[in-house]
C-alpha cells in the first residue's frame, strides 16, 4: 500500500560528511524553494527522512481517496530530523509542486514552542525579505512576517481560532460549533479547518485541567475569551477540531521521547488516550519506537491494545546513518548518563572523537572552550535549567523570558551583545527545546544533584536555601520527571559539541566560621561531578 524503502545512493554513502544544517537554515531553504532537495548537508539520514516523508504523503493521500480520518506518530532521536520532516510534508502538501498553494489541500505546521514559532517565523521573514529586495521585488518586512505565520503558527493561536466558533457556554460537556460564528467570521480566518494539521513535540500539549483551568480564568492574565467548564484535554481537542470535517484529514504528531518539561503538559498518552475513548474511527499509524520506555512510560502497547484501527510502520522511525550516528549515540549516551545505565561510558568512547564531550568546574575554562571551537558563523551559548538558580556569582544571567528575546539570541550577529555568542545570557530547556547550537555549556546547578546512586531534585526558596523535592505526591513526582527532562533537553542541543560545567560552589567560611555562602556549598556539586567524571569525560 504504501511505498517501499528507496535504493540508497552508493555515491551518498561515500561523500564526505558534513553536519546537517541548523533548523533554521533547513526552513530557509525549504520555504524559498518548497522543496529540501537541495539540501546537501544532512546528519539526519536522508534516506530515513526520505522514506518517513513519503509515507505520510501516501496516508494523506490514502485519507482523500477514502474520506476517512487519520492520525501518524513520527519518532525520532533529538537531531534525527523529526521538525525538518514535519515542514517537508507541510511544504510538499500545500503546494504540491505548484508556486501557488493548491487550493483546500493545504496544510499547517503547528508548535506549542513560543520560542521555536518565533525564532523560526522571523528567520523566515528576514531571509524572504532579503531575497525579494536582492530581486528589486517591492515588499515589506512585516508583509513576510504575515505570509510566513499563515504556514507556521502557535497551536495556542490555532486553538484561539477554533475556539471562536464553538457555542458558549458548553453545555452537558459536549462541544459544539456555532454555525452563525462559523459563517460569520469565516472571512476572518476562522472558517473551515486545513486538511492536514502537523503539531511538532506533540508531546508537550496540555493535560485536561491545565487547559480547563487556562480558559476558565480568560488565559494567562483573564483578558482573551473565557470558555468556563471546557471538556477537553488539548490532544483531543485538535483531534476534535479536525474531526468537524466531512470529509477527510490528517494529523502528524511529531513527538520526542521524555521531554515533557513543564507542569501540565500531557505527554503522547493523552493522545492514545482521546483517540481510544472518543475518536475510535480514525485511522492511527505508529512507529513502533514508540513503546519505548521514554514515551508514555512504556505503556502504548497496553494503551493501543484494544484499538482495531492500528498500524504499526516502521518508515514513521527516523532512523540515523553510519556516517551521522552523532544523533542517535548522543541521545543514547544522555539516556544512559540519566538513568545510571552501565553502558553511557561505553557509548561514550565510540562517540568522543567525532563529537566532544568535556567537563570542567571552571566557567571561564567553559566559555574559552567554546570560543576555542566556534568558527565563522556557527553558535554557541549557554545553557540552564528553569529551576537553576545561583548562577549570578558566576557572572551568569537568564535570558529573559519572552519570544523577543529567543528571537535576538539566536539570530543576532556574534557582535551584538543580546546574541548567544556572547555567552553572557543563558537561555532554558524553555527557551531552547526544538532549537540547536553548534557548541554549547550545560552549566549544572544544584536543583538536580548525583547522590549515592540516584537524582535528588532541589528547588530554591528564592532567599537562603534549596529544598529537597519528595516524590511523596503525585504532583511532585511530576515535577521530579520534569526537571530530569529539563537535562535531557538541555544535553542534546548541541550540534557539534559540549562542555559540562559543574561549579566548584563556594567553600570559603567567614571569620565568625560561618559559610560564606551557604547556598553553594561544594558538597552540593562534588557529587555531581564525580559521577560525570566517572564516565570517562575528558576534564579541561
Amino acid at each position: 500500500m504504501f511505498p517501499n524503502e528507496p535504493p540508497i545512493d552508493p555515491n551518498w554513502i561515500i561523500s564526505a560528511y558534513a553536519p546537517t544544517p541548523t533548523i533554521i537554515e533547513a526552513a530557509k531553504t525549504m520555504y524559498e524553494n518548497h522543496s529540501v532537495e537541495n539540501i546537501t548537508r544532512h546528519e539526519a539520514d536522508k534516506v530515513s527522512t526520505d522514506r518517513t516523508i513519503a509515507y505520510i504523503l501516501e496516508v494523506i493521500q490514502e485519507s482523500k481517496r477514502e474520506q476517512k480520518k487519520s492520525i501518524c506518530f513520527v519518532t525520532g532521536v533529538p537531531g534525527a530530523g523529526k521538525t525538518l520532516v514535519g515542514s517537508e510534508v507541510a511544504i510538499r502538501q500545500t503546494y504540491q509542486g505548484d508556486h501557488e498553494p493548491v487550493k483546500d489541500e493545504g496544510a499547517v505546521y503547528l508548535s506549542g514552542n513560543g520560542p521555536l514559532v518565533a525564532v523560526l517565523t522571523e528567520a523566515l521573514a528576514q531571509d524572504n525579505y532579503k531575497r525579494c529586495r536582492e530581486r528589486n521585488e517591492p515588499k515589506k518586512l512585516t508583509d513576510s512576517r504575515r505570509e510566513v505565520s499563515k504556514s507556521i503558527q502557535m497551536i495556542h493561536r490555532y486553538r484561539d481560532n477554533m475556539l471562536q466558533k464553538i457555542k458558549n457556554p458548553v453545555e452537558n460537556g459536549v462541544l459544539e460549533i456555532d454555525p452563525h460564528k462559523a459563517v460569520k467570521m469565516e472571512k476572518a480566518g476562522f472558517g473551515e479547518v486545513e486538511h492536514v494539521a502537523i503539531f511538532d513535540e506533540a508531546q508537550r500539549s496540555w493535560t485536561h485541567k491545565r487547559l480547563a483551568d487556562y480558559l476558565k480564568r480568560g488565559g494567562t492574565y483573564g483578558n482573551k475569551l473565557k470558555v468556563p467548564n471546557f471538556p477537553l484535554s488539548e490532544a483531543a481537542f485538535l483531534i476534535w477540531s479536525l474531526d468537524r470535517r466531512e470529509d477527510w484529514a490528517t494529523i502528524v504528531c511529531l513527538v520526542g521521547g521524555g521531554q515533557e518539561i513543564n507542569t501540565g503538559e500531557a505527554g503522547i498518552s493523552e493522545w492514545i488516550k482521546a483517540l481510544n475513548e472518543q475518536f475510535p474511527h480514525w485511522s492511527v499509524y505508529i512507529s513502533p519506537k514508540l513503546t519505548d520506555p521514554e514515551y508514555a512510560e512504556g505503556k502504548v502497547n497496553e494503551l493501543l491494545k484494544n484499538n482495531k484501527n492500528v498500524t504499526y510502520a516502521k518508515n514513521l522511525h527516523l532512523g540515523v546513518s553510519l556516517r551521522s550516528f552523532r544523533a542517535e549515540k548522543l541521545s543514547a549516551f544522555v539516556h544512559a548518563l540519566l538513568s545510571f545505565d552501565g553502558k553511557a561510558e561505553e557509548i561514550y568512547d565510540e562517540i568522543k572523537e567525532k563529537y566532544p564531550i568535556v567537563l570542567t568546574r571552571d566557567i571561564v575554562k567553559a566559555k574559552k572552550w567554546l570560543h576555542d571551537k566556534v568558527r565563522g558563523t556557527e553558535r554557541t551559548g549557554v545553557l540552564i535549567t528553569k529551576e537553576s538558580a545561583r548562577y549570578k556569582p558566576l557572572g551568569v544571567h537568564v535570558l529573559p523570558s519572552g519570544d523577543e528575546n529567543a528571537v535576538h539570541w539566536f539570530l543576532e550577529d556574534k557582535t551584538d551583545t543580546r546574541a548567544s555568542n556572547y555567552l553572557e545570557d543563558a537561555a532554558t530547556e524553555i527557551q531552547v527545546q526544538g532549537l540547536e547550537l553548534d557548541y554549547v555549556c550545560v552549566l549544572w546547578d544544584a536543583d538536580m544533584r548525583y547522590a549515592n546512586g540516584e537524582w535528588r531534585y532541589y528547588r530554591f526558596n528564592g532567599k537562603t536555601k534549596w529544598v529537597e523535592q519528595k516524590g511523596d505526591t503525585e504532583s511532585k513526582q511530576e515535577l521530579m520527571k520534569y526537571m530530569l527532562n529539563a537535562y535531557r533537553v538541555l544535553l542534546t542541543r548541541a550540534r557539534m559539541g559540549m562542555v559540562i560545567c559543574v561549579p566548584y560552589g563556594n567553600a570559603n567560611k567567614t571569620m565568625s566560621g560561618y559559610w560564606e555562602d551557604s547556598t553553594r556549598l561544594p558538597e552540593y556539586y562534588d557529587g555531581t561531578y564525580a559521577y560525570l567524571k566517572s564516565l570517562g569525560l575528558a576534564e579541561i
